[in-house]
C-alpha cells in the first residue's frame, strides 16, 4: 500500500475549512493530519511533523498565506485556496502546485490533486485515485432558511433561475438559496450543463430529449437558442 500523503488545512473561515475536509476524506491517498485558524499555528505544525501538502487560504488576518510561503525554509508543496484571482501572479513565483478559486468544487480538487501526484508524486500512486469513487459523493452547503443544508450532487435533477436565487430540484424535494445561476454553475461538476439562461441540468438524470427541450422524468426543461449548439453537441457526444 502506498504511503499517504499528509496534509493541512489553514484558512480563517469554517465552512472553507468542512468544504476542503470533505473532498480531502474522498481519497485513500489523502490523510488530512490538521486544521488551522492562521498561519502561526501551521507554523508550528509545519515545524514539529511531517506535512505532504498544505492548502492555504491567502487573505488571513496576521500573515497572509504568500507571506507564510516565503517565510518557510522547505515548505511542503502549496496549494492555494482564495476568493481572489488577483493573488494569482504573485503565488505561482512561489512555484506552487495550484491556485484554487472558493468556492471549491470536488472537480476542481480533483484536478489538482492529480496535478500534485503528476508533479510531486510517483504515477504509479496517482493511478490509483479514481475520479468515479470521489464523485459518487460528491456534495456542498448551501444557506437556506438561516442554516446551511447538504446538498449531494448527484441527487440533483435540475437547477432553476428565479431572480436572485437558484431552486435546486432534487428526487425528494426543493431548495432555494440566494445565488446566481452564473455563479452556481461554477460550483458544480462537469456532469452539469447549462440549457438556458435560467436552466442547469444534471446530465445523468436526462430521460430524453428534443432539438428545444430537455426531459428529465415528466418535467420539460427549454434550450435556450443561444445554448442549442453546445447543448446538443454534448447531448450527441
Amino acid at each position: 500500500m502506498s504511503k499517504k500523503v499528509r496534509c493541512i488545512v489553514v484558512d480563517d473561515e469554517p465552512l472553507a475549512i468542512e468544504l476542503l475536509e470533505g473532498h480531502i476524506q474522498q481519497f485513500a491517498q489523502l490523510e488530512l493530519v490538521a486544521t488551522c485558524w492562521n498561519a502561526i499555528d501551521a507554523f508550528e505544525i509545519v515545524k514539529n511533523t511531517t506535512v505532504d501538502i498544505i492548502f492555504l487560504d491567502i487573505q488571513m488576518p496576521g500573515l497572509s498565506g504568500i507571506q507564510f510561503v516565503k517565510s518557510l525554509q522547505n515548505p511542503p508543496a502549496i496549494i492555494f485556496t482564495t476568493a481572489y484571482r488577483e493573488y494569482a501572479v504573485e503565488s505561482y513565483e512561489l512555484d506552487v502546485i495550484d491556485y484554487l478559486l472558493k468556492p471549491i468544487t470536488m472537480d476542481r480538487f480533483f484536478k489538482s490533486i492529480t496535478k500534485y501526484f503528476d508533479t510531486v508524486r510517483s504515477p504509479i500512486i496517482q493511478k490509483e485515485v479514481s475520479l468515479t469513487s470521489v464523485e459518487e459523493d460528491e456534495h456542498m452547503y448551501v444557506n437556506t432558511n438561516r442554516k446551511y443544508v447538504k446538498i449531494v450532487f448527484k441527487d440533483v435533477l435540475y437547477v432553476e433561475s428565479i431572480k436572485d436565487y437558484v431552486r435546486i430540484h432534487l428526487e425528494n424535494g426543493t431548495i432555494s438559496t440566494k445565488d446566481k445561476i452564473s455563479v452556481f454553475e461554477q460550483k458544480v461538476p462537469s456532469y452539469f450543463m447549462r440549457t438556458h439562461r435560467s436552466y442547469m441540468v444534471n446530465r445523468n438524470k436526462i430521460t430524453s430529449y428534443t432539438m428545444q427541450d430537455i426531459e428529465i422524468g415528466a418535467v420539460e426543461i427549454p434550450i435556450g437558442i443561444s445554448y442549442k449548439k453546445e447543448v446538443i453537441k454534448k447531448l450527441q457526444s
